[in-house]
């Protein structure tokens, strides 16, 4: 069916006629011919009116979407009115419906103080913020922008930075049964292996000229504003309770020893999914908060665990508990220690096994109740090599001449070198005063070459699986890397303590979307976001009315999608009719 024009010619001129018609099949004829089924009348006097009425009631044989959608296509009146990139926040939003995290929230979001009145809405903004970081990190006042202007977010057309904060408040309050529920989430779907639990902190700094004023604290650095000291007098040295501020100055991850800073910690396993986040006050040293993490775990659904750790938790005590509970450990040990056990490990001589074309390992016999397996790395070595090199060359000339100088001049010169650990370490004074190299300290050096020592609690663990083990290390490493430069972690744009231990959690949520389509697709996250991010959404409207339509999908996009077994979107994804 179809609309036939026919002409007439007049006095006046040619005249344009319009039908309604279809084709049928004349046998005679043995050709199909038009059958007029209505006249419209003169072109040039059509009645639009009636032909929109028409169109209107013959669209209500059809679905909303395709009435729509076949009414613009014919209308030449419509109007693109903007695009927005949908892809990537659709992803997102599809892995977190399957880590059930709408369930989750909204579980949560029906019991305790303070609890948001239309839990649907808390729990989109907050997902509207994971995939804010995700996508384009900002502030909170700049992700409500982007939500409103810049992305599609289903389920979520507009929101005030009000709202973003009014959701962190919740989300601080049920951070630690969120943690629970999402680690159980994500291990059932992913069947996540927790045999090995990878542990690290950093720290990262604020921009401020003063740290936060000091509070009363638990052993864990939660503030409790009950009370200012745990005795009572004010010193803050009763019920194990201190003073201390969260934004504060500490030993900096980051170089940046002259800001207030919070330390983090992130367990991760062996796939490199995090597990949690904890957050400290900026002063807190590394020795003791692998404790608390371990003691804060126990509870969860967790079989037998091997914790890895790097040397800055190797102490007496750290060891001892994490053996507790038939746990063990694999940790780091620094080579250049005193310890009677770590001298006797590296003179102790044997044949060391290659496990990889980078990596050689040999296990030492010290202690009935530890192994040490010392890692030799041949690149590292001839690395470390290179580098000791240059530092005796600079030292060398920097020490040329010496001699010569008086003794002050030449105490100052060795001030400078000592605030440099590179060069200090290979200079030597002697009983004159003069500066010489330390060629006995350079070959000591020499013999730890690409090397670095492992110490492991576990009887029944390889040597080769130790070293790989730790080595695997590095994926806590990428963890930091990727909440600092991909999801831009800092600046915090928070002032209140509650907000910026929320702001982790945000971070942590969105580091655990991303790896969760990273080890599925095998793709890194910055490839899938600008591939995703180039499907858009784009806005029309017009007589009949308003509708959103996709634009097509292309193969690479189909392919991520697949491999994350996540449906392909519907190509109208919202329509809204015009109302008569």
């Amino acid at each position: 069916m179809y609309v036939k024009t026919t002409s007439r010619k007049t006095k006046s001129g040619t005249v344009r006629y319009l039908h309604l018609a279809h084709n049928t099949w004349d046998a005679v004829a043995g050709r199909s011919v038009p059958k007029l089924l209505y006249g419209f009348g003169r072109e040039d006097q059509l009645d639009t009116d009636a032909v929109r009425r028409l169109v209107g009631s013959l669209s209500k044989l059809l679905d909303p979407a395709a009435a729509l959608a076949a009414t613009a296509e014919a209308n030449t009146e419509l109007d693109f009115i903007e695009s927005r990139p949908f892809g990537g926040a659709y992803l997102l939003d599809q892995l977190w419906n399957r880590l059930e995290l709408p369930c989750i929230v909204a579980a949560l979001g029906t019991r305790g103080r303070g609890r948001p009145r239309n839990v649907e809405a808390t729990e989109r903004a907050l997902f509207a913020l994971v995939a804010n970081r995700a996508l384009a990190p900002s502030s909170k006042l700049a992700a409500a922008e982007w939500v409103n202007h810049d992305v599609h977010i289903a389920g979520l057309d507009r929101i005030d930075d009000d709202a973003c904060y009014r959701a962190m408040d919740w989300l601080h309050q049920i951070r630690e049964k969120l943690e629970r529920q999402v680690f159980d989430s994500a291990a059932h779907l992913l069947n996540l292996e927790v045999d090995l639990l990878f542990f690290d902190t950093t720290s990262t700094y604020f921009e401020l000229e003063d740290a936060d004023l000091p509070v009363a604290r638990d052993e864990h650095g939660i503030p409790r504003p009950e009370t200012r000291d745990g005795d009572g007098d004010g010193d803050g040295d009763g019920d194990g309770v201190s003073m201390g501020g969260f934004r504060t100055w500490g030993k900096s991850k980051d170089s940046r020893d002259d800001l207030p800073q919070i330390v983090i910690g992130m367990a991760v396993t062996r796939d490199g999914i995090p597990v949690r986040v904890w957050c400290w006050p900026g002063n807190t040293g590394d020795s003791a908060l692998i404790r608390q993490v371990k003691d804060e775990m126990r509870d969860w659904t967790l079989s037998k665990i091997v914790w890895v750790a790097d040397r800055g938790f190797a102490s007496a005590a750290n060891r001892r508990y994490l053996r507790s509970g038939d746990h063990h450990y694999i940790i780091g040990e620094k080579l250049r220690s005193n310890s009677p056990e770590i001298k006797a490990a590296l003179s102790r001589q044997g044949r060391y096994q290659d496990i990889a074309h980078n990596m050689r390992v040999k296990e030492v016999k010290v202690s009935e109740s530890e192994r040490f397996v010392i890692c030799h790395n041949p690149e590292g070595a001839t690395r470390d090599a290179a580098i000791r090199t240059q530092l005796i060359a600079q030292l060398t000339e920097l020490i040329e001449g010496s001699d010569a100088l008086s003794d002050y001049k030449r105490g100052e010169l060795r001030g400078k070198i000592a605030a440099k650990p590179g060069l200090n370490r290979y200079l030597r004074t002697t009983p004159a005063g003069k500066l010489r190299i330390d060629a006995t300290k350079a070959k000591a050096e020499a013999n730890l070459d690409g090397k670095y020592l492992l110490r492991c609690s576990d009887p029944k663990v390889t040597a080769e699986d130790i070293a790989l083990g730790y080595k695997q290390l590095l994926e806590v490493e990428r963890g930091w890397r990727d909440m600092k430069q991909i999801l831009d972690l800092r600046p915090v744009y928070h002032r209140l303590e509650e907000r910026i231990r929320a702001h982790v959690i945000l971070c942590w949520l969105a580091l655990l979307l991303i790896r969760i389509a990273e080890t599925t697709t095998g793709t890194t996250w910055p490839t899938i976001r600008r591939e995703l991010d180039r499907l858009h959404l784009g806005t029309f409207t017009g007589p009949a009315g308003t509708f959103r339509q996709l634009t097509e999908l292309t193969r690479t996009q189909r392919d991520l999608l697949n491999k994350l077994d996540i449906p392909a979107p519907k190509k109208i994804v919202e329509l809204t009719p015009e109302t008569r």
